[in-house]
């Protein structure tokens, strides 16, 4: 009689259908090699869907889908048995790319999937009733419903501005607009400070609307960063304000983000040695002030590489001015030359905090000397975008050493997505986690956009199986079909963690951002790098709209020069010809009205 019960558990496999003979299916894993998985009579099957489409049962045809190629994802029991271990399928989930197209490549995957959650955070904020900002609420459950606490967090509520103007963008729906162009008011109205005596903006932390009168929130209330005002808090709260300030023109906006960029200039930007602090004090908006204390005179990742993706490209993009361009290189510069640890027994990771000289500082709170893999995807990713604006092989080099190391390093080679902390140090061969193997949802947007961006400038098959192997992970387990939104962090399985903050789809460190610039973004480089299409965009310039020279400007990201042009223009649903399709500008017409302007984009085939 055996003395203990063999173990079992319950585990996913992600890979290519290699064979298939009967029950017996073999899969090629991305990275670790061969693994069989047994079907049985009760074995499941769907495909892979979007938000708001419905549940596509493929049961009965699980053998005329599973040709060799097609990537599918297999969750069941798994075994210990004599010559190994036996994986059972209790379902399937087909997520195409053998004779069946990629679902995500299609033209409009993530277009209708930025609609669906668009629509789900208008809902949970407003309901169906008009929008009111002064209902905002920081806090959404994992239902969509908002919770008891008044506060309103500026970052939160700009990212949600972000969403929603990115939805504008890509589906012209008005209602979207409305609701960035609120919000951004409410911004200006509620949460910016204008110092007159320093001649810049500055943005609260939040407003407390508990009891009858609204209080300031000026200091970070967050832990990491309490009673300091941290770089990262004033550089999102412009990432809503940027995306509206394109669609629209609006030159307050535009002052504002002016305004702020003078307080990282002025207050936040080392002018000896280079960079950005992380945090300043709220009195004397010094980064030196003994009141920081662990953040007294300290640089990190967010404080340098934050501006770009936040608001500075789109900055870039929205005015082609040059003072924009040269602070964008300067970030980057600063990463290239500082981040990378390329010393005697260096990491593969960055380094991701430092001194004031530079120095790496591997002592600081929950960071210690630990890597941040999404961090390491984030600097791949616009270092390429970067590199098509300002060509240097620096970008270049550490963009590809990172897109080349972080596969084997950061994701998960059996089940698919990528992991969010590590040990920068191996031990034993390997890269310990920090505290767990679970995958939260912006670290596998990183992975997507970073893979996307350079398969789309370079043409490199490897970059485009890493981009579209992250992105099936994502869409088939990070999307919640039942109560709506994205999920925050999944088991390495796959499975959705709902406990705690992680429960969570609008809080401190979840709104509506990631996922809408994923969204965009993956629109923008798949149909118009990868399947070289086009693309369909929407602006909506105001009768004072302040573009430099009169200009719109439409480029969608920094793309390869003369790649992606105008195709066509239309204005309130008439052609118009005014324009430089090379340089991606429209002319505008004067006007004593709002324009609706729509831009049809594509690749020149060269």
């Amino acid at each position: 009689m055996p003395t203990e019960l063999p173990l079992s558990f319950s585990d996913t496999v992600a890979g290519y259908v290699r064979e298939h003979r009967g029950s017996r299916i073999v899969l090629e894993t991305p990275e670790a090699g061969e693994v069989t998985v047994h079907l049985t009579d009760t074995t499941s099957a769907q495909l892979l869907r979007n938000l708001g489409e419905p549940y596509l049962d493929a049961t009965g045809r699980i053998g005329e889908l599973l040709t060799p190629g097609t990537l599918v994802f297999s969750y069941g029991p798994v075994y210990a048995t004599g010559s190994g271990r036996h994986f059972q399928v209790d379902r399937l989930l087909i997520a195409g790319d053998g004779d069946r197209s990629f679902p995500p490549e299609t033209a409009g995957w993530w277009v209708n999937q930025l609609d669906r959650l668009a629509g789900f955070y208008r809902r949970s904020q407003f309901g169906d009733g008009p929008v009111d900002f002064a209902q905002y609420r920081t806090t959404i459950g994992s239902t969509g419903h908002k919770s008891a606490e008044h506060i309103q967090e500026t970052d939160t509520l700009s990212r949600m501005v972000y969403g929603m103007a990115s939805a504008y963008l890509l589906t012209g729906k008005e209602d979207y607009l409305e609701v960035a162009e609120r919000g951004s008011q409410y911004l200006h109205d509620h949460m910016r400070f204008r110092d007159e005596a320093e001649d810049v903006v500055y943005w609260y932390h939040g407003v407390d609307l508990t009891g009858t009168r609204e209080r300031k929130l000026f200091a970070s209330e967050f832990g990491d960063d309490y009673r300091a005002i941290p770089a990262y808090e004033q550089i999102y709260a412009l990432v809503g304000l940027t995306q509206t300030y394109r669609l629209t023109g609006d030159p307050v906006i535009k002052k504002d983000i002016e305004d702020t960029v003078a307080l990282f200039e002025r207050h936040f930007r080392d002018s000896r040695l280079g960079g950005y602090f992380s945090h300043i004090d709220p009195v004397t908006l010094s980064p030196h002030h003994d009141g920081l204390g662990p953040n007294h005179s300290r640089k990190n990742w967010n404080s340098v590489g934050d501006h770009a993706p936040a608001y500075l490209i789109n900055m870039y993009l929205a005015t082609g001015e040059e003072r924009y361009r040269r602070m964008l290189e300067h970030t980057f510069d600063m990463i290239a030359t500082y981040m990378p640890d390329r010393g005697p027994g260096g990491s593969p990771f960055v380094n991701e905090r430092f001194y004031a000289d530079w120095t790496p500082d591997h002592s600081w709170g929950w960071q210690q000397n630990r890597a941040v893999i999404g961090h390491n995807l984030k600097i791949a990713w616009n270092l390429t975008r970067m590199n098509a604006a300002v060509p240097k092989r620096e970008y270049q080099q550490l963009a590809g050493e990172i897109a080349a190391n972080m596969p084997s390093l950061g994701r998960d080679v059996q089940r698919g997505g990528w992991y969010d902390l590590v040990q920068r140090e191996p031990e034993d061969g390997r890269h310990a986690f920090v505290w767990h193997d679970r995958k939260t949802w912006w670290q596998q947007e990183q992975a997507i956009l970073a893979y996307l961006v350079l398969a789309g400038h370079t043409g490199r098959e490897d970059y485009l199986r890493h981009a579209k192997e992250a992105s099936a992970f994502y869409n088939a387990f990070f999307l919640d079909h039942d109560e709506g939104g994205v999920h925050f962090t999944v088991l390495a399985q796959g499975l959705p963690f709902i406990m705690g903050n992680e429960r969570l789809k609008g809080s401190h460190a979840m709104a509506m951002y990631h996922k809408a610039e994923l969204c965009y973004l993956a629109e923008v480089y798949t149909q118009l790098l990868v399947n070289r299409g086009a693309l369909d965009l929407w602006f909506s310039p105001r009768p004072d709209a302040e573009y430099p020279d009169g200009l719109l400007r439409v480029a969608p990201d920094i793309l390869p020069y003369g790649k992606i042009v105008i195709d066509s223009v239309r204005i309130d649903g008439a052609p118009y010809d005014v324009f430089d399709a090379e340089a991606m500008t429209v002319k505008l017409p004067s006007s004593r009205h709002r324009l609706t302007v729509r831009v049809r984009l594509r690749h020149t085939g060269d």
